[in-house]
């Protein structure tokens, strides 16, 4: 299972590659202004200087929230989900989330139905066949809880647009530029944003978002990926690399849940061994604890009787 990790340790592709900062402060010219930044928005604050006096004066007109830390992600996961859960499982969560975690406090990040279909696929995949449906889906919840966002959204934006792809066909799926409708709304406002004009981040998740609407609307043929990926304005060599990675991905995760079935089954056979061991183990117990008693209990009777001393 720990190759599975292997598809989220690379760094995501964005607009722009700049590293995140918690603040970076730059004077204007002429210190006319002073302007305060975060990886979320920008914030002025006016600066006025004395002609008596050499000395500056700053007025501070707004705050800006700091990024959540990777460390902060991780505790609030781990305080909205106290329960154990299995190291196969642990370890590929743990990476997913500090992954997704940089993804998340991007500066070009923005939240897109298409980037939740891609990591609900991926989270639903890699956590099938838990013990528990259950807990399954309280682990989900306290993920994206984690990352402060919602996860109604990202499971109602996912089936929304697994609902709409269910009914579109390989030319009206690429056809969403010249049509009317909800989720052809959320398809041109992604083309728009990574067409230059709004802020956009490509990730992996969101080239497993695409495989997902090609793969529901049973459009299979290379150019239609091609032609989806052209009305997106997404680099479809970066889809295709990363849908590559994320298909060796599939195997490797099929290929570790079978060595976790076998373990399991095994460890119930260990189990269920030990104890009917056990029970025969008591049952010879009782049997030569039964067989002591019945041979006291023979040996008091035949016991010759006790004569009566004489008074």
């Amino acid at each position: 299972m720990a190759a599975v990790t292997s598809f989220f340790s690379a760094p995501s592709q964005c607009s722009e590659r700049k590293a995140i900062v918690s603040s970076a402060r730059t004077f204007a010219a002429n210190s006319e202004g002073f302007r305060f930044r975060t990886s979320f928005s920008c914030h002025y604050v006016g600066v006025r200087t004395s002609a008596s006096s050499s000395r500056m004066v700053i007025h501070c007109m707004s705050a800006s929230t700091e990024p959540a830390t990777v460390a902060e992600t991780k505790l609030n996961f781990l305080k909205a989900y106290r329960r154990p859960i299995p190291n196969v499982y642990n370890n590929v969560l743990q990476e997913l989330i500090v992954q997704q975690h940089l993804m998340r406090y991007k500066r070009t990040y923005r939240y897109d139905p298409v980037f939740a279909l891609g990591f609900v696929t991926v989270y639903d995949q890699l956590m099938e066949g838990y013990p528990s449906d259950e807990d399954r889906e309280a682990i989900f919840q306290a993920y994206i809880k984690a990352l402060k966002e919602d996860p109604e959204q990202y499971r109602t934006d996912a089936q929304k647009l697994e609902e709409w792809a269910r009914a579109q066909t390989a030319s009206s799926l690429v056809e969403f530029p010249t049509r009317e409708g909800e989720v052809e709304g959320i398809l041109k406002d992604i083309a728009e944003r990574a067409g230059g004009k709004g802020s956009f981040c490509y990730s992996r998740f969101f080239a497993v978002g695409l495989f997902r609407l090609l793969e529901l609307a049973n459009a299979t043929e290379p150019t239609i990926l091609e032609k989806l990926c052209a009305a997106l304005n997404v680099n479809k060599r970066s889809v295709d690399r990363d849908l590559d990675v994320y298909r060796n991905l599939l195997s490797k995760l099929v290929q570790a849940k079978e060595l976790l079935k076998e373990y399991v089954d095994r460890e119930k056979k260990k189990i269920v061994e030990r104890a009917e061991e056990a029970q025969k183990a008591s049952e010879a117990v009782r049997k030569c604890l039964g067989e002591y008693s019945m041979q006291a209990t023979a040996d008091f009777v035949l016991l010759p009787p006790i004569a009566n001393d004489p008074l």
